[in-house]
């Protein structure tokens, strides 16, 4: 009997031992290389074009240096004009979004027909990209600093709305259920039961937002919406990669700073 004993102890620890089936593994991995390398294919992407390539990437970083910082005369008031354009964009878009995350959230809005309708509208905003907005806003209204606002507006629109709903649905339901419990009206309730639990989430995803817009306001101006990017293009076809490097290093200066400075503010308000 102790003899069986051990023998089912020691087939129960060779079960629990026994290596994994590593085959789904394998299938897994076979089946990333091939997308990979159908992927390459498909797109004439290869490590022989990239060495190909290395050498000139080398040439026109050469070109770079050094920056013509006599430049900064020319682009220090388009890069004010890229600045400005983040905060009206980020600023519309923030307010107009506030609203539809409302009717996003499914503790707050109790119809799902809204629900459904708020969030396609949601998801058609954010699956176009900013570039294509400006574009779209360039053929509209023209080149200038008033489509980049436009692109910027719908890109912030789309990204605060659907952190924020998020948010709300997350948020305890202690207080909006004491508040019906009272008779409170539904804009009492979101005012006083909503409002105070995602204010701090609101402006830290209104802060990163602007980060956002603020690199994505540098390069809209590529397709004439505005900006530093329309200097940028410009001075890409001149062949001035002098004036490219000055351009680039100094958009980077601004970015780094406002990066910081938003971290900092977020890191206080979460």
């Amino acid at each position: 009997m102790a003899d069986t004993g051990k023998k089912q102890t020691g087939g129960a620890a060779a079960a629990v031992l026994k290596k994994p089936d590593r085959t789904k593994t394998y299938l897994t991995l076979i089946l990333i290389v091939v997308l990979l390398w159908g992927s390459a294919y498909k797109t004439d992407a290869s490590l022989t074009s990239l060495f190909t390539g290395t050498p000139e990437m080398g040439k026109l970083l050469v070109e770079m240096v050094p920056p013509d910082w006599s430049y900064l005369d020319v682009i220090w008031g388009p890069i004010l004009e890229t600045i400005q354009m983040a905060v009206v964009g980020t600023t519309i878009g923030a307010l107009l979004a506030i609203p539809i995350a409302l009717f996003s959230a499914g503790n707050v809005t109790k119809s799902p027909l809204l629900i459904y309708v708020s969030r396609i509208i949601l998801n058609l905003v954010r699956s176009i990209p900013d570039l294509l907005f400006a574009a779209v806003f360039v053929a509209i209204f023209g080149i200038g600093p008033v489509a980049g606002v436009l692109a910027l507006v719908f890109f912030s629109f789309g990204l605060v709305a659907k952190l924020l709903y998020e948010s709300i649905e997350a948020i305890d339901p202690g207080p909006l259920e004491a508040m019906t419990a009272v008779g409170a009206n539904k804009l009492q309730w979101i005012h006083f039961g909503v409002v105070p639990q995602v204010l701090a989430q609101f402006t830290a995803y209104v802060l990163y937002t602007f980060e956002v817009n603020i690199r994505a306001a540098a390069v809209l101006g590529l397709v004439g919406a505005g900006g530093i990017g329309l200097f940028l293009d410009r001075t890409l076809n001149q062949l001035r990669y002098d004036r490219t490097s000055t351009i680039i290093l100094v958009t980077l200066a601004i970015v780094l700073i406002i990066d910081y400075t938003s971290t900092k503010l977020r890191e206080k308000l979460l």
